[in-house]
């Protein structure tokens, strides 16, 4: 058995002002041949299940590439089309089956719907190839997508700990299907439902009881069920939650499924919807919690969604507010890191901090903060993410400094990164389990590493490109009507 393992993954942000080409693929991950097998070989992703399935079956195994970049704006048209053709020449070259590790939200120029347009184009070349993918929650999924592959499997945990075992489910249909013992087939339907990220939360109502339910709907002849939250800050015409079903010969069951798992989403779309309250006060109310640590959510300006991680605004209202013990991780600013190398460890420093990329899409000029402090440490950025997302793939934050104010511990980074793990810390010598509060730059990814010290959490509505208020951005593309930017009821059928 000849099996193609490839990875191509990005959560395109059309609102982000941040380039998305090959550089910035690989700050994250871009990787060849043996390469890419060497980097996630044992890794808890998508990419280290199949690889693990493979090797179970005694397979040959070619992996043309491993590519994901964090998200931001459009991918461009020929960073899409390299990674693509990568893809293709190796499908040309032949193989019994491919099991690819995709997302479902990117936007490329001149391909609006970059994982069905990469489908389409492997289907024309071995049009009769069983193909198994997997995608991400927050994938909008398309009709290109599903007719032009045979399994999908999605996750259904967000932070997302589960990509491996929901791609082992979908390798394993696959490899059914190629000893004769199941014969897949796919239903999908969509709702006009802009659910936002910052509610879609599997600990939290509504995405935890679909995500269950999803899972008892797993029973023969489903194979696989997933509802897709969607991404709603992709200006693109399929964005927003769907729901795909796999089964065995079974179309009316497909179907029926869908049908509950979309009925389901839609009675609780007003669960979707995140309400805040203003940063002064949320900021306050954290000021007066005891315990610690207190996790302070920058989730406005999220790099996992496309924000630029160079905003000030909450960071600004902390130190207005005089919080102590507080630890930031992390701001992007590679001249800020620059600077404090060029001083040394130990040095004082007085910076223009963060406010380095205007954000035209929501009229938003970037505004630095001025902070003094010492330089207390330096380093490459570089770890491996112990925590339960991603688990053993290694990071790179890029070149890395420390600026200690004295309340505040500033991690400033070169390369935007999430902090998936205490690692964002631990690897620049600061412990955040004995810090009061600790300011991320996050939604729901957080969750996975730093759930388990925390004491509190406190939602703070900055400013960016990933917030959660609809009224900053002009939606240009995407079907309407749609809930909640228009009064809309369900279309049946």
């Amino acid at each position: 058995m000849h099996l193609l393992i490839a990875m191509l993954k990005h959560e395109t942000n059309t609102f982000s002002p941040l380039r998305t080409d090959l550089t910035r693929f690989g700050q994250r991950a871009l990787y060849y041949g043996d390469e890419a097998r060497r980097a996630f070989a044992g890794t808890s992703t998508a990419m280290g299940a199949f690889l693990e399935l493979a090797a179970e079956a005694h397979a040959e195994t070619v992996t043309p590439v491993a590519a994901d970049a964090m998200p931001s704006g459009a991918v461009d048209a020929d960073a899409y089309e390299h990674l693509s053709e990568t893809i293709l020449k190796a499908v040309r070259r032949g193989c019994d089956a491919l099991l690819l590790d995709l997302h479902g939200a990117m936007v490329a120029q001149g391909a609006p719907d970059g994982e069905g347009t990469l489908l389409r184009r492997i289907r024309d070349i071995a049009p009769e190839v069983p193909i198994a993918v997997t995608l991400d929650m927050h994938a909008n999924l398309t009709d290109e997508m599903v007719r032009h592959c045979n399994i999908i499997t999605g996750y259904k945990t967000y932070p997302h700990v589960d990509p491996y075992d929901v791609a082992l489910q979908g390798g394993r249909i696959l490899l059914r299907m190629l000893r004769g013992e199941v014969r897949p087939v796919m239903t999908w339907g969509a709702l006009p439902l802009l659910a936002q990220t910052l509610r879609m939360g599997t600990d939290d109502e509504p995405m935890g009881t679909l995500a269950s339910l999803s899972r008892q709907m797993e029973r023969e002849p489903v194979l696989a069920a997933t509802v897709f939250g969607g991404f709603p800050m992709a200006d693109f015409a399929q964005a927003g939650v769907s729901a795909v079903v796999v089964t065995d010969n079974d179309p009316l069951a497909a179907a029926r499924v869908r049908d509950a798992l979309l009925d389901a989403a839609w009675a609780a779309r007003d669960e979707f919807i995140y309400r805040g309250e203003p940063l002064h006060q949320a900021v306050a109310r954290a000021k007066g919690l005891k315990q610690g640590p207190v996790i302070l959510l920058d989730h406005a300006d999220n790099c996992a969604s496309g924000g630029t991680q160079d905003v000030m605004t909450v960071l600004a209202e902390v130190l207005s507010q005089g919080l102590q013990d507080v630890a930031v991780g992390g701001i992007w600013d590679p001249a800020a890191v620059k600077q404090m190398a060029a001083a040394g460890v130990g040095a004082q420093v007085t910076l223009d901090l963060g406010g380095k990329t205007d954000m035209p899409s929501i009229g938003r000029k970037g505004e630095s903060l001025r902070v003094t402090g010492r330089v207390r440490a330096l380093t490459d950025g570089e770890y491996i993410i112990t925590g339960p997302m991603k688990t053993g793939v290694r990071t790179s934050m890029g070149p890395s400094a420390v600026l200690d104010t004295g309340p505040v511990q500033i991690v400033v980074i070169s390369y935007h990164h999430e902090p998936w793990d205490l690692g964002l810390f631990t690897s620049v010598g600061i412990d955040p389990r004995t810090k009061h509060y600790l300011l991320l730059k996050s939604r729901i990814h957080y969750r996975a590493g730093f759930a388990p010290i925390a004491r509190h959490t406190v939602l703070c509505d900055g400013i960016g490109v990933t917030s959660s208020d609809n009224a900053l951005f002009r939606y240009e593309r995407v079907r309407r009507p749609i809930y909640p930017l228009d009064a809309v009821t369900r279309p049946r059928g």
